[in-house]
């Protein structure tokens, strides 16, 4: 997921998107321990989603506190 489109939604969007993206990583750890595997690139570009997500939800924080 492109930045742009993290930095549109709300806070509480994020904050849910967060949650789906880590339970899906959760899914696809267990697939790969039972040997389903989807493929590990797409754990890659879910943490980094979820890396992408938590930045934009820490700069809004930051603002914030800044006074910004």
């Amino acid at each position: 997921m492109k930045a742009e489109k993290i930095r549109e939604m709300s806070e509480a969007e994020l904050e849910i998107q967060i949650h789906d993206l880590e339970s899906q990583i959760w899914k696809l750890r267990f697939q790969s321990a039972t040997g389903q595997t989807e493929g590990l690139g797409k754990i890659r570009g879910l943490r980094r989603d979820i890396a992408r997500s938590k930045t934009i939800l820490r700069e809004r924080e930051s603002k914030q506190s800044h006074g910004g």
